[in-house]
């Protein structure tokens, strides 16, 4: 799974791109994830974060005393939180240590690799879903977009059945890999809000 620790890097700069253009007025905008808000969809990233950090560090995860749902994590500096945390997650998953052997997330233990797929997964499918909120334009490597399709493609049962991914939604058949890579998610290449 090394050879996936040099599409981290480029997949969080265009996810910090995407968040540095978020305004005040966007936070109450749709998503494509149905139950999330830009606000929630940015607590969201910012609850699980630091366990994805933790899975990829080997180490324990944080001790919380609420929920997702309860946290409210989007204040006033919301931006730089989750820039910094940007920051620590390709610093470890940027390494190929995080990538190998065994790991835990949430208790479960799992492939660290399978943390690594999470993790370039938050960066484009969660940046793809708040530049659609937002009317942002996003950018995929070609090499990152082949990257998180055949991800998409090996995770994506088990990802159904956890409710990580939505049912799959077909695409044209000259889609792109990216637009390929959305549909296998549960994403609708041409959702708008």
């Amino acid at each position: 799974m090394s050879e996936h620790t040099a599409l981290i890097a480029p997949a969080a700069a265009e996810f910090a791109a995407i968040l540095r253009g978020i305004g005040e007025s966007d936070l109450s905008a749709r998503t494509p994830c149905a139950e999330y808000d830009v606000r929630a969809l940015l607590n969201h990233l910012l609850y699980w974060g630091p366990w994805l950090e933790a899975a990829g560090r080997k180490t324990a995860p944080p001790e919380v005393s609420t929920g997702e749902a309860e946290a409210d994590l989007v204040g006033g500096e919301w931006l730089a939180d989750i820039e910094k945390q940007t920051a620590r997650l390709v610093d470890v998953f940027g390494a190929s240590e995080a990538w190998q052997g065994q790991t835990t997330f949430g208790g479960n233990p799992m492939p660290a690799s399978m943390a690594g797929y999470m993790v370039l997964d938050e960066f484009v499918f969660h940046g793809w879903d708040l530049a659609r909120a937002t009317g942002a334009e996003f950018a995929v490597l070609p090499e990152v977009a082949d990257a998180v399709y055949a991800i998409a493609l090996e995770i994506g049962d088990q990802a159904r059945a956890m409710k990580v991914y939505g049912e799959e939604v077909a695409v044209a058949d000259d889609a792109t890999p990216f637009e390929r890579a959305l549909g296998a998610s549960g994403r609708d290449p041409g959702w708008t809000p």
